[in-house]
């Protein structure tokens, strides 16, 4: 009888393999951040591939948080997810260790839109150290944006957020909040610390950007440690929050981020503002791929196309808050606002004919703004050495108002593990009693 159970029992797995493998030819796997898409488009990709190709297909779609764990399920787990949305640091090193596959511009008679991507951040995506490939042919910008800080007005002025040097202000100790990501927070400082040796032509922003030796990891920690008393916090998501609530006054944040809260707080009264310092600060961008173990590469393709359509790039920043790659007159239109914004230069993404248009200076900075920005890169066998450092920065970080909270939170915890066994204690006295 176990016999024909089990015969019974492989005949149905291998029936469910079967059924598995021919359904993953109609089935793309989408590997994306959480809240980086407007979800209705996914459904909508289906309908618009069935039109273009004739053909069915189900997204499967999943999330990731952090670049590092989807580049690991790739890497050691040979995951064959489609299209993933990682980081450029990421892409340059899955282009080192060929992980990726070319994008390819093959869509029959549907219209070709991977053309749409501003050519500004296509140059970006040029700087990309792919190991001897070209990475413009493997990945297709998504989103954009700048390192810079978040800051309420009403305690933090416009002067004073000119420089970095406004975390190290003692004034603001206590209220400053710090994006947990060590890249963006090394390459924007180092820019700064480098600034007398970048403006006199020693050094270029790029060569900055890509620089992981051990005299300038020291010179950032050096700088970290002398302004981390100050800082409250080292976050991945809930600074932007506290801001919002006015229990944080400066945040080393990203612009989508910085848009996303200065928007909540308007809701409730609070005025946030952001600013990129003078010194400089980093450029980054996330791009579709198409990893090597990809198995329906056909799709996938386009729905890297189709999210590069003018008119999905404006839903999903509607939606998410970040800035589409995207260029075009059609974005231009869609992001002008001149009730609200006052004209600057955004010609280095639009072109010649948006010198002075009425756009967000968080998600469009004038182009003097981009001008001392660059892109941050992988730092290949000297992550280590990065990562340590940044944990002894936030290791030894325990300002004593940090102390006091952490000893307040054990007092409490021991205090009512006392309460709870006394409480025990009177309970198991008075069963006693009454079973007396």
């Amino acid at each position: 009888m176990k016999k024909i159970v089990s015969i019974l029992l492989s005949v149905v797995l291998s029936a469910a393999m079967s059924l598995s493998a021919a359904d993953r030819e109609h089935t793309l796997k989408v590997y994306n951040w959480a809240d980086y898409i407007d979800e209705d488009l996914i459904s909508e990709f289906e309908k618009w591939y069935e039109e273009q190709t004739g053909e069915k297909v189900t997204i499967v779609y999943q999330l990731f948080d952090i670049n590092e764990v989807m580049l690991s399920k790739i890497e050691k787990g040979h995951e064959d997810y489609d299209v993933v949305c990682p980081s450029d640091y990421i892409i340059e090193r899955m282009l080192r260790e060929d992980l990726l596959l070319p994008i390819g511009r093959d869509f029959g008679k549907a219209p070709d839109y991977l053309g749409n991507v501003a050519p500004f951040i296509m140059k970006m995506l040029g700087l990309v150290d792919a190991g001897g490939k070209d990475a413009t042919e493997y990945a297709v910008p998504y989103m954009w944006g700048t390192t810079g800080i978040l800051y309420n007005p009403k305690f933090v002025t416009a002067d004073e957020v000119k420089t970095w040097e406004v975390l190290r202000n003692p004034k603001y100790a206590g209220k400053i909040y710090v994006k947990d990501a060590f890249r963006d927070v090394y390459t924007s400082l180092l820019v700064y610390l480098k600034k007398d040796e970048i403006d006199a032509g020693k050094v270029t922003l790029d060569e900055v950007a890509r620089d992981a030796s051990d005299e300038s990891i020291a010179l950032v920690e050096n700088w970290l440690n002398s302004m981390k008393e100050g800082v409250q916090g080292w976050e991945a998501d809930f600074g932007k929050e506290l801001m919002t609530k006015e229990k944080g006054w400066l945040n080393l944040s990203w612009s989508g981020d910085a848009q996303w809260a200065m928007d909540e707080a308007e809701k409730v009264g609070v005025k946030l503002d952001y600013a990129v310092p003078q010194e400089g600060s980093n450029i980054w961008f996330d791009a579709w791929v198409i990893p090597k173990y990809a198995r329906n590469v056909k799709a996938a393709r386009y729905f890297i196309d189709f999210m590069c359509k003018p008119e999905n790039a404006i839903r999903n920043m509607d939606v998410i808050g970040y800035v589409s790659a995207v260029g075009g007159p059609e974005i231009l239109e869609a992001q002008m606002d001149p009730d609200k914004y006052e004209p600057l230069d955004a010609s280095y993404f639009f072109g010649p004919e948006a010198t002075a248009v009425p756009l967000s200076y968080v998600l469009y900075p004038d182009k003097s703004v981009i001008e001392r920005c660059t892109m941050m890169h992988d730092s290949g066998d000297r992550t280590e050495a990065l990562l340590a450092m940044w944990s002894r920065v936030k290791g030894d970080n325990a300002s004593a108002l940090t102390y006091v909270i952490i000893a307040l939170t054990l007092l409490a915890i021991i205090l009512a593990m006392i309460f709870s066994r006394r409480k025990k204690s009177r309970r198991r006295k008075s069963s006693r009693r009454r079973r007396r």
